[in-house]
């Protein structure tokens, strides 16, 4: 028998009849450090990635690009692209099948795409790098050739492509529904008065993703149904948005995404997919559409710059009397992600007065979009390099300038917090790094030509559950479980996880646990994004886990231990089973009480309760970075020689996965402070380094041995007492390293990254 329902709410405890959450390691699964159980399948290449899917029949697509920023198309000549060796098709304005604009993020529930502009509907231009034509062909040597013969000239129109014409133009930026500003007291006036103060602009640039695996997309029609092997972050979000765009029904559209290799925010729905599935039903043959590197560039957003005023005024004692964070940031006018940089402001800081405020200007250029810890990674950059410029004006330590400034309760909604360790996290960290062989007079600490500092910063990311989590969980009578939802795993360890917390919950042995996600014909709607996927699976599997105890009890004997007990009275048991809470002995394994009703098997689905406990709490993560740098006092270079993390995230679920989750965001913040900047020419709007070769991220030679550690305090307000790890990572890097530049060179840089040539004219 299979029931579905919603679960009733559950208790902001997470656990039975209002208690404390039993999921407390009892098994011994919750927090072990096991290792990915993918993991085998991609080393061994038998995970298949959307390009790697076959069909008969299957075409390859070649994108050919605008090289204008705003304008039309005077001419377009294909002829010789439709003549060339092996090309099926050319798709232009001309001949594409007749879209809707894309569902833009944020604007419905499973809205998914990047901009809300016509897709190859028209000749009008909107962004240097648009997709101008597609190709067709046998082979993607033979797609990438006749693509090079299309020849098409432009009648340009007047575009805005320099920020500083961009601002003449801002108005005040939303982001979700809410106005990004807020105010308390007259903060210019407090700032004013105070006797200690500082008042700086810092810059951060575009920045882009490069996740290994390539943006891909493996797509068919069937009729009117269409199938879409692809490289999501929402695969209920793309079936969703794709529907829209070509006036079919969502369960018309199937979209499987088993493997994605890397994301970071960047893996949604862009015109590739888009005019692949046109393509597709153009030419009545699956297609293969995969973006070169420089593909990536043109067609997928990546993070906005911003412009941020950061200033804080401070009594001699170090208390706040005024806090500002205010800018512009980067956007255009057809999506609705401008960067919402003051949010750690919101969070992390106790201050008289406050005054928050982003202003968003409007440009020509491919749409921006999420990027690991939107707002926070380059938020915390000015917020806490400011802290650090503050502390030294002051002569106070500046982690004890932090820690004075600990708020009591949330400091903008007044609400308490559901868990905040930050103290412990800075004292157990400075003590582990040796914080206190740091000198307060800069450039003090030589090793030859190189100069020594260190620097520390403040971490935080939001806790965020999204309504729309759901899961199917199946038990057999041979006593083992799956559970499926269209949940995604992106390489953060996702199904190795779930599996944990899903066997612990169940007292069962991992092996006997089959996890099924990446499949928008799966339950839940659940977005691999704002680090809040484990809790709204788990939030899930929490209520599924119920109802499964519910049907189960239905069907016990009337001589079982287990007969006349409500849902709220048991628990799992070791070797799986179910049994009374306080009388443990008071069970019966899933496997007798199966066999006594004569069933193969019992499956619910269940959904999460509304994320009420965002109303009642201030939720977030939190972590204390420290960092060591040398900087050649003869070239300029910095290299990072020590890092540090130490997080305050709740109940840490899988320490090994945690720990890489960690790893991996410190690595990215490093690339945002030293190295990585979308080059974008303000002549005519286009990126200028669309490679690996010219857009450096961080390689093996630049990243140090980067130690984490954590509180592992849970959080009794959160499912499974866990809050997100996947971007807290990054955040507060960039000041870290930046105040460790500070400390070792006496150069304050306030314009990310920090390049050589920022230095080398200081020292």
């Amino acid at each position: 028998m299979t029931t579905t329902q919603t679960a009733p709410p559950v208790p902001d405890t997470w656990g039975p009849a209002g208690n404390p959450d039993p999921l407390i390691r009892r098994h011994g699964l919750i927090g072990a450090a096991i290792s990915r159980l993918d993991g085998p399948l991609k080393v061994t290449g038998a995970a298949r990635f959307a390009a790697e899917f076959p069909m008969p029949g299957l075409v390859y697509a070649a994108l050919g690009y605008s090289t204008i920023a705003k304008g039309r198309l005077a001419t377009l000549d294909v002829s010789a692209a439709q003549s060339a060796p092996g090309v099926v098709l050319v798709m232009t304005y001309r001949n594409a099948p007749r879209m809707m604009p894309g569902p833009v993020f944020l604007t419905a529930e499973k809205a998914a795409t990047g901009d809300d502009l016509p897709i190859m509907q028209d000749d009008q231009i909107h962004w240097n790098g648009q997709p101008i034509a597609v190709v067709l062909a046998e082979s993607q040597e033979q797609a990438d050739h006749a693509e090079s013969l299309i020849r098409a000239t432009y009648a340009a129109a007047p575009a805005i492509t320099t920020f500083a014409e961009a601002k003449t133009h801002a108005y005040q930026a939303s982001f979700a529904g809410n106005e990004l500003a807020m105010a308390r007291g007259d903060a210019e006036a407090a700032l004013a008065a105070a006797p200690f103060k500082v008042d700086n602009i810092y810059r951060t640039p575009f920045l882009n993703h490069n996740a290994m695996e390539l943006h891909a997309a493996t797509l068919a029609w069937d009729g009117d149904e269409l199938t879409v092997h692809d490289c999501a972050q929402g695969v209920a979000h793309v079936a969703w948005s794709l529907a829209q765009i070509f006036g079919i029904n969502e369960e018309q559209v199937h979209v499987s995404a088993p493997f994605v290799g890397g994301g970071f925010g960047s893996k949604c729905l862009w015109q590739h997919q888009i005019l692949g599935a046109a393509a597709a039903k153009l030419a009545g043959r699956p297609v293969r559409v995969v973006l070169s590197r420089e593909g990536v560039y043109r067609v997928v957003g990546g993070r906005t710059m911003t412009e941020q005023r950061v200033a804080i005024g401070a009594q001699v004692d170090g208390r706040f009397d005024a806090l500002i964070q205010t800018g512009t940031t980067a956007k255009t006018a057809h999506n609705a992600l401008p960067e919402p940089f003051i949010t750690p402001a919101m969070c992390l800081y106790s201050a008289g007065t406050v005054k928050l405020d982003v202003q968003a200007a409007d440009m020509d250029m491919l749409a921006n979009t999420f990027m690991r810890a939107p707002g926070e990674a380059v938020g915390t950059f000015p917020l806490e390099c400011a802290i650090d410029e503050l502390a030294e004006q002051i002569g106070i330590d500046p982690i004890e300038l932090r820690l004075r400034n600990e708020p009591e309760k949330d400091p903008t909604m007044g609400t308490p917090f559901s868990s905040r360790h930050l103290v412990e996290a800075y004292r157990s960290g400075s003590e582990r790094f040796g914080w206190n062989q740091r000198s307060s007079r800069p450039g003090t600490r030589r090793d030859g030509e190189w100069l020594i500092g260190i620097g520390c910063a403040t971490a935080t990311y939001p806790y965020y559950r999204m309504a729309g989590g759901a899961v199917r969980m199946t038990l057999s009578k041979d006593g083992r479980a799956t559970v499926a939802v269209a949940a995604h795993e992106m390489g953060m360890g996702t199904a190795t996880v779930q599996t944990q917390v899903i066997a612990e919950r169940l007292g069962l042995p991992l092996d006997h646990i089959t996890f099924s996600y990446g499949d928008s014909s799966l339950p839940g709607v659940v977005l691999a994004g704002g680090s809040q996927q484990t809790a709204s699976i788990g939030a899930a599997v929490i209520a599924a886990q119920r109802e499964l105890v519910t049907e189960l009890l239905k069907l016990v004997r009337d001589d079982s231990p287990l007969a006349g007990l409500a849902p709220d009275d048991v628990g799992s048991i070791r070797g799986g089973g179910i049994g009374k809470l306080d009388e443990p002995q008071r069970s019966e394994s899933y496997a007798s009480i199966l066999a006594h009703a004569q069933r193969d098997d019992v499956t619910v689905e269940a959904s999460a309760p509304p994320p009420v406990e965002l109303q009642q709490w201030s939720m977030h993560s939190y972590g204390a970075l420290f960092c060591e740098v040398r900087v050649s006092a003869v070239t300029g270079e910095t290299r990072v020689s020590r890092f540090l993390g130490s997080y305050d995230c709740g109940r840490i679920l899988n320490a090994k996965t945690g720990a890489s989750q960690f790893r991996g965001g410190i690595i990215m913040g490093l690339g945002l402070a030293l190295m990585e900047e979308t080059l974008f020419d303000e002549r005519n709007g286009r990126v200028m380094n669309p490679s690996l070769s010219a857009y450096h991220i961080p390689v093996h030679m630049d990243v140090p041995e980067i130690e984490v550690m954590w509180t592992d305090i849970p959080d009794p307000h959160a499912p499974m007492g866990a809050h997100g790890v996947g971007e807290i990572g990054i955040t507060g890097v960039g000041a870290a390293v930046a105040n460790a530049v500070y400390n070792a060179t006496g150069t304050r840089v306030r314009d990310l990254p920090i390049t050589l040539d920022k230095l080398l004219a200081a020292l």
